[in-house]
């Protein structure tokens, strides 16, 4: 089995021993990837205007979520109707726009009504942020708003649109883009498997093409990989339409790969237990939990459960040991086993769900897309500790940092604290 350096986190972090201190949210569900957050003292209850520290409306159209780092907050947008691609910050102590900066412009092309042309959510070091676009453009800027370099090599197609989000691994910067054609026949890649999707990682110094990774035969997704570390030893985990795979995130080989029957994968990647947690998307939606110990294809030899109840299109899955919970598009939430998926409770919280669960506080925190939030209990009895609305339209998935939740609606920026 391979621990993690977040089951290892999580393992502290329930324990009580985790001293208190900011954290920053440098990336797609924070830290880990896992949407788990070591903040403590934060705000159980709030409104539109009830523990409302600031909310700032954010020029232009986007869902990609805001990250943290100390006292910046970055998202990105378009304006010109998905034309201008913009990169801005954000003062987290006050909400005050510091910066909006046009990095370049693109083609819209086609992409499902509920994404955007700026949904990929940026990640930071802590020295720059790197963004990416509908396109499959990538930028980078330091956190004064200036560019220090643009990669628009790659012509990203699908038929979706651009949903997965970069992450960063040493010097590499790693995108996903699990695409389809744009030729005659837009099946292809799509409904039928296609050869031709990419693990792309650039050198984040410089913003050239330091490996490309290869799935052979996949379909369109828009899932965020995670990394699995054990040691010195790291695997880069990513998920695609019909596949599971396990790559070397400093060359990009393919190490394993699991057969996973579905299309439009949205939730990200999630790890614990040993396990690799994946969703299948659309056509067949399964739970699958594999185990990252094997060489090539381990469909029939590594798949350590599967399930099919309560399984959600677009929320990630949420692992707070020893649990795995999961919020459908409609609101269903269950509670798996980690180790053995069978179903703990189900449960249902109020309206449709895009953005992705957060662990925060030993509180679990939903957010729906007309802008509730619903914080429950962790454990083995469905407990609601507090509903709130802000009452406005929301997909992006919550940020954590410096004792305050950062909710982005349709048009603001919400800063959550006491």
């Amino acid at each position: 089995m391979w621990p993690t350096v977040v089951a290892g986190m999580l393992l502290i972090l329930l324990s009580g021993i985790c001293p208190a201190r900011a954290e920053n949210w440098p990336r797609f569900r924070g830290p880990t990837g896992q949407g788990v957050s070591s903040e403590t003292n934060l705000p159980t209850e709030w409104s539109a205007t009830e523990n409302v520290h600031w909310k700032v409306e954010i020029p232009g159209e986007g869902w990609s979520s805001p990250i943290v780092w100390n006292d910046h907050i970055f998202v990105t947008s378009t304006t010109d109707n998905g034309v201008v691609c913009r990169v801005i910050a954000v003062d987290r102590t006050n909400g005050k726009l510091r910066w909006n900066k046009e990095v370049f412009q693109q083609s819209p092309k086609r992409k499902e009504q509920k994404n955007s042309y700026a949904t990929p959510t940026p990640t930071t070091d802590g020295e720059r942020v790197y963004a990416v676009f509908g396109d499959g453009s990538l930028v980078a800027l330091d956190f004064d708003g200036n560019i220090a370099w643009t990669n628009r090599d790659y012509k990203f197609y699908s038929q979706h649109g651009l949903g997965a989000s970069p992450i960063l691994y040493g010097d590499l910067l790693i995108m996903p883009l699990d695409g389809s054609s744009e030729g005659e026949d837009k099946m292809i890649g799509w409904k039928s498997p296609w050869d031709k999707a990419v693990l792309l990682a650039l050198d984040k110094n410089t913003g050239k093409v330091a490996w490309q990774g290869k799935r052979g035969l996949s379909r369109i997704a828009h899932a965020t990989p995670n990394l699995l570390l054990s040691g010195d030893d790291a695997q880069l985990i990513s998920g695609a339409g019909d596949v599971i795979q396990g790559f070397h995130p400093k060359t990009g080989e393919r190490i394993w790969t699991v057969y996973s029957q579905g299309e439009g994968v949205v939730p990200s990647i999630v790890i614990g237990d040993g396990l690799i947690y994946s969703v299948s998307g659309f056509e067949m939606p399964t739970i699958r939990a594999v185990r990252p110990d094997g060489q090539g294809d381990v469909t029939k030899t590594h798949i350590a459960w599967e399930q099919t109840k309560g399984v959600p299109s677009q929320s990630s899955l949420l692992y707070v040991k020893p649990h795995l919970y999961a919020v459908t598009d409609t609101g269903a939430v269950t509670c798996y086993d980690a180790g053995t998926g069978d179903v703990v409770w189900q449960n249902r919280v109020s309206g449709k769900h895009s953005a992705s669960p957060i662990f925060a506080d030993g509180r679990v925190y939903f957010l729906s897309e007309d802008g509730e939030s619903v914080v429950i209990k962790p454990g083995a009895k469905f407990e609601v500790l507090a509903r709130n609305s802000i009452g406005e339209p929301c997909q992006a998935s919550m940020a954590v940092s410096q004792g305050n939740l950062f909710i982005r609606s349709q048009h603001n920026l919400f800063c959550i604290g006491k």
